[in-house]
């Protein structure tokens, strides 16, 4: 899009191993995957829907290791793993197909190939979950365009950034992507 600017870091590689905290919006910050009950997230099928694609990534994706997740009424905290130079489309062991959608050529997935691949699968059931269990429909976009992202550079950033994402659904009353934040509270 002409004049969009990028909150990537400069020049860094997004492929090359390492953990990665990322947070993507539902489009217009819309509650669509549960709510919050007594501080803890309620997901409806819309969010179990989220939660399965998210615990299926590893098993297509070689080189790619998922770690704390939480999804949110209307967002999702998560830390992706790049664990190595692996090519894309992980073989099956059974038949020596590839599983998951790959592409050409050996090249490792980014962060960025991880998340609008998430965005991708999730919009798909998304839809078909309109369409055939009458889930609320979305506008245009099921996810926001970007996403936040963040290098984590070291341990202690890594179990800060876990205790976040796990704590994430008790301070939701507060939180500024929600959007009744004032008259949502217990």
């Amino acid at each position: 899009m002409k004049n969009r600017r990028s909150i990537r870091l400069k020049e860094y590689d997004y492929s090359q191993s390492g953990a990665y905290f990322i947070t993507i919006c539902a489009q217009v910050r819309e509650c669509l995957f549960g709510e919050i009950v007594d501080w803890k997230i309620a997901l409806n099928d819309a969010g179990k829907m989220v939660q399965a694609v998210w615990d299926d990534i590893p098993s297509h994706y070689a080189g790619i290791d998922t770690d704390a997740f939480i999804i949110m009424p209307n967002h999702i905290h998560a830390i992706i793993v790049i664990v190595g130079a692996a090519p894309c489309g992980r073989p099956d062991s059974d038949n020596g197909q590839a599983r998951g959608p790959a592409p050409t050529g050996n090249t490792t997935l980014s962060l960025a190939d991880v998340v609008h691949r998430f965005k991708t699968m999730t919009t798909k059931r998304y839809a078909d979950g309109v369409k055939q269990n009458g889930w609320p429909a979305f506008a245009g976009r099921l996810w926001q365009r970007n996403y936040y992202e963040r290098v984590i550079r070291n341990e202690d950033e890594l179990n800060e950034i876990r205790q976040y994402i796990t704590d994430n659904p008790a301070k939701w009353y507060t939180d500024e992507e929600n959007p009744n934040e004032e008259t949502s509270r217990p």
